[in-house]
C-alpha cells in the first residue's frame, strides 16, 4: 500500500508468493536497448480501485497484479506469459471456480476478460498463461455442479419444446377467435397484442434451442449469427411485455386503445422493429459468440450468446431493460387489479361474475406482464438452488400458462365468460364518457 511502500519478502513469505515467468521473445524485441521492467501488485480492496470495472465474481484476496516493460504495449506473444497464484485448498464442490482474466490497457474501460488467458488450477495454487502484458487478477467465479447443469438444460430443453408447440396452439387459437368477434373490435386487438407476444416466445424457444444444441459444432460466424437471433427475440419478449403493459394502461386509464389510427400496425413496428436496433449496435461491436458455463468437474456447457467480455451488454439491454419495463408493468398491474376491485366491490360489473375468473385474469395479467422473468433476479450462480429450478420451469413453460389463459377468458363468448376484462373496459370506457 502507499503509506508503507515497497517491502521485500522475506523467505517464509517467499514460499507463499506467486511467480510470474517472462518469455524470451519479450527480451529479444528489444535489442540493445535498456528497459525497467515493472511488477505492481495492488490491493484493490484497501486503494478502492476498480470497482467501477464489470466484474462477474470475487477477486481472490482482493490482489490485482501488473506488469509493463518499459513503455511498450505487448500484445499477441507465441510464448505466453506465465503466472502462478499461490492460494489455499479451495473446496471441489459447490464453491467458485478460478478464471485467470485480464483487463485491458485503457483500464477504466476496459473491464475484465479472459481473452488470451487459459488457466490451470492445482491444489494450492493456479497457473495462468497470457499472451499479452496488462493487469492480471484472479477471479471466483461460482460454478454449477455438472448433475445440476445437466438437469436445468434438460427442464429447459423440454419445456422449450413444449412451450412451442402450445404456442402454435395459441397462435391459432387467437386467429380463431379474431375471426370470431369481428364485432369486438377491443377484444380483437387484445387478442393481436398477444397473438404478437405469444410469437415472440415462440422464436425465443426456438433461438435457444438452436442456441444450446448447435453452439459445440458451429462455426464462429454461425454462432455470432445465433446469439444475435436469441438476443433479438428475448428482446422482442420484453417488449412486447412493455407493450402489453402500455394497452392495458391506455384502456383502463386514458381509454384510447382502438382510437388510434392503425393502432396494432404501430405496436408491431415498436415491437419487432426496436429490438433490431438494439442488436444491430451490439453486432456491430461484436459482443456476440460461444458463452461458456463452466461446472466444478470442468465440463463446459457451450451457448451461442453474448460473450463473457461483453457482459456489460447484457446487463444494460436485458438486465437494465427488463427491469425498467417490470416496475413499469407492475406499476400498470397496480392500477388494473385496484381499479378492477373496485367495480366489483360497486357492483357495476355483473354481480354474479364469480370469483375464481377476476383471480384468472389477474393471474394471466401478472404472468403476461412478465412476473416471472423477475426471478432471474433472485438467481445468482449457486446460491439459489431452488430459484434456478423456479425460474428455469416457470419461463419455459410461460407458452402453456398463456394459452390455458385466453382459452378460459376468451371462449366460449358468453355474458358470463366473454372476459371479466372485457366487462371492466366496456364500463370504464361508459363511465368515463359519462364524466366527459
Amino acid at each position: 500500500s502507499p503509506p508503507q511502500g515497497p517491502t521485500t519478502l522475506n523467505m517464509t513469505e517467499k514460499e507463499k508468493a506467486g511467480k510470474i515467468q517472462l518469455p524470451k521473445e519479450i527480451f529479444q524485441s528489444l535489442s540493445s536497448q535498456t528497459e525497467r521492467v515493472v511488477v505492481t501488485v495492488l490491493n484493490i480492496e484497501q486503494l478502492g480501485m476498480f470497482k467501477e470495472l464489470n466484474q462477474t465474481g470475487q477477486v481472490l484476496d482482493n490482489t490485482v497484479v501488473g506488469i509493463t516493460v518499459g513503455e511498450m504495449s505487448i500484445s499477441g506473444l507465441q510464448d505466453p506469459v506465465q503466472l502462478t497464484f499461490a492460494h489455499k485448498q479451495l473446496p471441489h464442490v459447490s464453491e467458485p471456480s478460478l478464471m485467470a482474466v485480464a483487463m485491458s490497457v485503457t483500464g477504466q474501460t476496459g473491464g475484465w476478460s479472459s481473452s488470451g488467458c487459459v488457466t490451470q488450477p492445482e491444489d494450492k495454487r493456479t497457473v495462468c498463461s497470457c499472451d499479452h502484458l496488462t493487469f492480471f487478477t484472479l477471479l471466483l467465479n461460482p460454478v454449477l455442479d455438472r448433475s445440476m447443469a445437466q438437469a436445468l438444460m434438460a427442464v429447459a430443453t423440454t419445456g422449450c419444446g413444449v412451450a412451442m408447440a402450445f404456442s402454435i396452439f395459441t397462435i391459432a387459437f387467437c386467429i380463431f377467435s379474431r375471426c370470431r368477434l369481428r364485432s369486438e373490435e377491443t377484444l380483437r386487438t387484445n387478442l393481436g397484442l398477444h397473438m404478437n407476444l405469444v410469437g415472440s416466445l415462440f422464436l425465443l424457444n426456438l433461438a435457444f434451442l438452436l442456441s444450446s444444441g448447435l453452439s459445440g459444432g458451429t462455426q464462429p460466424a454461425t454462432c455470432k449469427v445465433l446469439g444475435g437471433l436469441t438476443h433479438y427475440c428475448l428482446l422482442c419478449c420484453f417488449t412486447w411485455m412493455a407493450l402489453e403493459g402500455c394497452h392495458l394502461y391506455l384502456l383502463f386509464v386514458k381509454v384510447l386503445g382502438i382510437y388510434i389510427h392503425h393502432y396494432l400496425v404501430k405496436l408491431c413496428l415498436v415491437g419487432w422493429g426496436f429490438p433490431v436496433l438494439v442488436v444491430g449496435v451490439a453486432g456491430v461491436i461484436g459482443s456476440y459468440g460461444e458463452y461458456c458455463i463452466q461446472t466444478t468437474d470442468r465440463v463446459t456447457v457451450h451457448l451461442c450468446w453474448i460473450t463473457s467480455k461483453y457482459l456489460l451488454v447484457h446487463y444494460i439491454t436485458n438486465c437494465g431493460y427488463f427491469g425498467l419495463i417490470f416496475l413499469f408493468n407492475m406499476a400498470v398491474f397496480g392500477v388494473v387489479t385496484q381499479k378492477s376491485c373496485s367495480l366489483q366491490g360497486t357492483g357495476m360489473v355483473q354481480g354474479d361474475r364469480k370469483t375464481w375468473k377476476v383471480v384468472l385474469v389477474a393471474m394471466g395479467l401478472f404472468c403476461l406482464l412478465g412476473a416471472t422473468w423477475a426471478l432471474a433476479f433472485l438467481t445468482h450462480g449457486t446460491s439459489s438452488v431452488f430459484m434456478l429450478y423456479l425460474f428455469t420451469i416457470l419461463n419455459s413453460l410461460q407458452g402453456i400458462f398463456i394459452f390455458i389463459w385466453l382459452v378460459a377468458l376468451y371462449y366460449p363468448k358468453t355474458k358470463e365468460t366473454a372476459g371479466s376484462l372485457s366487462h371492466i373496459i366496456k364500463h370504464d370506457k361508459t363511465t368515463t364518457a359519462s364524466q366527459d
